[in-house]
């Protein structure tokens, strides 16, 4: 982050609690060579690594297991000109453990669209990073809302 520039780095903790509050985020990936962004429901494990429910048919598995992606949430209030983001990166994998499996699908993320056989897919949280605007509409120490 750039000195002055309205926004507050968030530690890892600040980033996680937040995160665990937003009922959607954003899954960034590479498809066909390009970058691409599914927004999807989610949740958080104990160890703040990233949990989506989904299709085992679905073409976001097949894009993203066994590679390295990132992971977006954000919560702005336009009207105040505040807000957050989060981003997660690391790899994602779609958990094949029988045990695991069960353990996630008493207590992990609802999918919002019933499937025939899911799967969840883990992104650990190898970097983690977030910032909050904290200075509203100010720039340099100006403040934009009043006029000059």
């Amino acid at each position: 982050m750039y000195p002055n520039d309205g926004f507050r780095e968030l530690e890892r903790q600040e980033c996680l609690r937040l995160l665990a509050k937003a009922p959607v985020g954003r899954i960034v990936h590479t498809r066909q060579a390009l970058p691409a962004v599914l927004p999807v429901n989610f949740g958080l494990d104990t160890d703040g690594a990233v949990l989506v429910r989904t299709s085992a048919a679905s073409e976001l598995v097949r894009a993203i297991d066994g590679t390295v992606v990132a992971f977006e949430a954000d919560e702005v209030d336009a009207a105040a000109h505040s807000g957050w983001s989060v981003v997660v990166t690391g790899p994602a994998m779609v958990i094949t453990d029988p045990a695991e499996h069960a353990r996630l699908s008493r207590t992990g993320p609802r999918s919002w669209v019933a499937f025939p056989r899911e799967v969840f897919v883990r992104i650990e949280p190898e970097l983690v990073s977030g910032r909050a605007l904290t200075a509203g509409r100010t720039l340099y120490g100006v403040d934009l809302n009043v006029p000059h």
